[in-house]
């Protein structure tokens, strides 16, 4: 920006707002004097369904992500450009998502789409054999995905292969060929030796950052990417993600009273508190090297909190034990000392006191209100469970039952019972 200024041309550099920087802004493609506007998320509209774990909530990063996916498909394909972009970022970025919500904007009457997730396990044969199952033959040895139609190939975990002895990674050198030289060899012994061209195929690819035990991919084939990096959303960001699943969740059409509708809001920022602080503080460690805090334990938070069912929190103090138990089963449940646990503990009570008050966070306190934890077991019995109700007796039983039953145990978060000196996972 100094350099800019310093050479007179400031005024080619758009008015950046506080708090913002020069990535937020992107010149207006409609306008002849292509003047910079701020990029613009699109309007969520939640499906009929909530089904939590296939929700696809655009976010500014997916947007500026799917518009680089865009060009790069619009650009003709040369001995330079293969029409394909890699996304690469630490868990939790929404790699996966984002090339996911590009790939459904396209009407499949005219464009295929294939996802293939990469492994340890997975091999050059598996690769081709994968590849070989959505296309169909065109002429001769060429091939192409069914009706002529376009193919967009997701590389999901493009890294995951194993590097063998000699530190080639064979499964992605088949994949490096397959987009470079568009196909492979046949593995057919009359044809064998024979090239199987394949056309109208686009990839996709998304990898975590290489290191820290993780695999990068080989040279040769990362030079066939776009390489983008996908960092960590902005805090408004991840309020916009989860402040739009609560707000579709909690609706009177569902069963929502006004007053959870009213206080379903203000869980999103006090859960981002606790994330950062955990985050910032419980840092890992050779002993403890699970120490690792990712959006996708707060999404586990939300997670629990949307698949419960209406009934089960006809009140503002039940919906804050229910956000107050999420916040300890995520973050609390994984630390292996009790000093972490207990310090999980306290920022629950201080950020529960910072958000929604003195005396909520006195009445949902476990001095006041005991320990109230959430589980669904109790729906296979025909014993009523009243919510926020002590462990007695056949309820008890059941708790017990199911933390020494691992198989069964394990669900979702759904009806409330209180059980002293016994936790019982969601």
């Amino acid at each position: 920006f100094e350099i800019v200024t310093a050479a007179g041309d400031a005024a080619a550099l758009p008015t950046v707002a506080e708090g913002m920087t020069i990535f937020e802004y992107v010149p207006d493609i409609d306008d002849k004097e292509k003047n910079w506007i701020a990029w613009i998320v699109p309007e969520w509209k939640p499906p009929k369904k909530l089904n939590f774990s296939s929700l696809l909530i655009p976010t500014l990063d997916s947007v500026r992500i799917d518009f680089i996916m865009t060009i790069m498909g619009q650009i003709p394909r040369t001995r330079s450009c293969f029409q394909s972009t890699l996304v690469v970022g630490s868990p939790g970025t929404a790699k996966t998502s984002t090339c996911l919500m590009y790939m459904a904007k396209f009407p499949l009457a005219t464009v295929a789409t294939k996802r293939a997730n990469y492994s340890s396990a997975t091999t050059p044969m598996g690769n081709q054999k994968t590849i070989e199952a959505e296309v169909e033959r065109k002429t001769g040895k060429t091939f192409c995905p069914p009706g002529g139609k376009e193919m967009i190939v997701f590389l999901d975990d493009l890294s995951m292969p194993v590097i063998n002895t000699w530190g080639d990674q064979i499964t992605n050198e088949l994949t490096r060929q397959l987009i470079e030289q568009n196909g492979f060899y046949f593995l057919d012994k009359d044809k064998r030796g024979d090239f199987k061209t394949i056309e109208g195929l686009k990839y996709l690819g998304a990898m975590g950052h290489p290191g820290g035990g993780k695999n990068d991919i080989p040279p040769r084939l990362k030079s066939k990417f776009l390489c983008v990096n996908m960092v960590p959303p902005l805090q408004s960001s991840v309020e916009n993600i989860y402040g739009s699943i609560l707000k579709a969740s909690f609706t009177a059409k569902r069963g929502a009273k006004p007053e959870v509708q009213a206080k379903c809001q203000a869980l999103v920022p006090a859960t981002i508190d606790i994330w950062e602080k955990v985050k910032k503080s419980l840092l890992p460690t050779p002993a403890r090297f699970h120490y690792i805090f990712t959006m996708r334990e707060l999404a586990r938070v939300f997670q629990g909190i949307q698949t419960t069912p209406m009934d089960s929190v006809p009140n503002e103090t039940l919906l804050i034990q229910l956000w107050r138990h999420e916040s300890t089963r995520v973050f609390a449940d994984k630390l292996a000392r009790i000093v972490d646990k207990e310090f999980v503990d306290k920022q629950v009570q201080e950020f529960c006191l910072q958000h929604f008050g003195e005396d909520m966070a006195e009445k949902t306190s476990q001095k006041v209100a005991g320990e109230v934890w959430f589980a669904d077991f109790q729906r296979d019995s025909e014993d009523e469970v009243v919510p926020g109700c002590g462990a007695g007796g056949k309820m008890g039983a059941t708790a017990w039952d199911y933390c020494y039953n691992p198989v069964q145990a394990g669900a979702s978060a759904t009806d409330s019972i209180g059980v002293q000196d016994l936790r019982v996972y969601g």
